[in-house]
């Protein structure tokens, strides 16, 4: 009986709210699944680290059995009984970047992985696929997890304190982006809060993101770091900062990343939260965006505004980068193959991409994106991912957004 009126107050809660209820097995908890992926240019591996769990589902309620994008990856949930699919969803890693680069082919090593997934109430099988440029499987794992698991840890009873950016409806009916501060003291936080008011109002200057306003919460965590700034190795400094984020990622100068996601997780455990973007506080330029990981930018460069946006395109939208250079260590998309962000094409599979667009607002082919001068084309002259001098997202970025957008909340 006890567990009856439970449930029923969940369903009730979730009706008041106006947010969809989760299908059973489902619950209103979040299993978070931590793994590590490790190896080299040629290989690699899925070992499962930990699982966790707190109250509360802050992800999607529809289309919990779909993916809005293939990505580098993907994760699945079946019902260990029936086998149905419960819940999936996509992603890229920075240790599939990494596969791609020189020093991949003298080193093995390892990177962390943290996704979050609706806590069943019965046991389930997980499975997590990794695809290389080709579209073949280069790792698989699949697991057992048992709700009633006494090693499950429980996170979340202490959680970071925080504050609204952008309110715009509940945490179940909404996509909900925490925004954290690294390299910021706690003498520090006031500032914090006015970059992530910036960045916020970033967003909303650009068309798609305002017209969908309604559908997005933007709450600012608070983190505070030992040491004001962040790491750059190659002038020496390594700083004590909350996320433990550092310049020089593969080499790149201008790459600033963290690689300590289980931590990063660990501080917003019992937050409700689907997407991160993290400021750091340093005027010098850099930051990167993984898709469904997290987007990271320099908050007081004076490219602040363009480029958080930019990045949160990657991480949030799944859109590739528009610009084009030869340097790459390996290409990353070859003919025949279609690439899965919805805004480059090789012209493998135009027709599932813009081609309905073609003529319109400036939409056309032009080649040079991806990274790659030949064999990858974009849509337009500029976009938001293409420069920082582009005042706005082309047609078929802000094409992908809303449908990403609607993805998350539409049935």
């Amino acid at each position: 009986m006890k567990r009856f009126l439970t449930i029923w107050a969940a369903l009730w809660a979730a009706c008041l709210l106006g947010a969809q209820p989760l299908p059973e097995p489902l619950t209103e908890r979040t299993l978070r699944v931590d793994y590590i992926f490790s190896g080299n240019n040629r290989s690699c591996s899925i070992a499962l680290d930990e699982l966790g769990c707190f109250d509360g589902w802050a992800g999607r309620r529809v289309h919990l059995d779909s993916l809005a994008l293939r990505g580098n990856g993907q994760i699945r949930m079946h019902d260990a009984q029936t086998g149905k699919l419960l819940y999936c969803n996509s992603f890229s890693t920075l240790f599939q970047e990494w596969q791609a680069t020189e020093e991949a082919t003298r080193v093995q090593k390892s990177f962390e992985n943290v996704f979050l997934l609706p806590m069943p109430s019965v046991p389930v099988d997980v499975t997590v696929v990794l695809f290389d440029f080709h579209r073949n499987i280069t790792a698989r794992l699949t697991h057992r997890v048992d709700p009633a698991d006494i090693l499950i840890r429980h996170l979340g009873e202490h959680p970071a304190p925080t504050r609204d950016i952008l309110r715009s409806g509940s945490a179940e009916a909404c996509i909900d982006v925490v925004i954290l501060p690294e390299g910021y003291t706690a003498s520090e936080m006031e500032t914090f809060y006015q970059d992530a008011q910036a960045a916020v109002e970033s967003f909303m200057n650009h068309r798609v993101f305002g017209e969908l306003r309604d559908r997005f919460n933007f709450v600012a965590v608070e983190l505070p770091s030992a040491e004001s700034g962040v790491s750059v190795p190659r002038r020496g400094e390594w700083k004590d900062t909350a996320l433990g984020s550092h310049f020089d990622t593969f080499y790149s100068d201008r790459y600033l990343t963290t690689l300590q996601l289980s931590r990063m997780h660990d501080l917003l455990a019992g937050l409700p939260y689907e997407h991160i973007i993290i400021l750091a506080n340093t005027e010098t330029y850099g930051g990167g965006g993984i898709f469904n990981s997290y987007t990271l930018t320099t908050a007081h460069n004076r490219s602040f505004r363009p480029v958080v946006v930019h990045e949160f395109g990657h991480s949030f939208g799944g859109l590739a980068d528009e610009y084009a250079y030869d340097d790459q260590y390996e290409e990353q998309y070859f003919p025949g193959i279609e690439p899965w962000e919805p805004n480059i094409t090789t012209q493998a599979d135009f027709g599932k991409k813009w081609e309905r667009m073609m003529g319109r607002d400036g939409v056309g082919l032009i080649e040079g994106a991806g990274y790659q001068t030949k064999g990858v084309w974009r849509a337009t002259e500029d976009c938001r991912m293409r420069t920082n001098g582009s005042p706005d997202f082309c047609p078929v970025c802000e094409e992908a957004i809303r449908a990403m957008v609607r993805f998350y909340t539409e049935d």
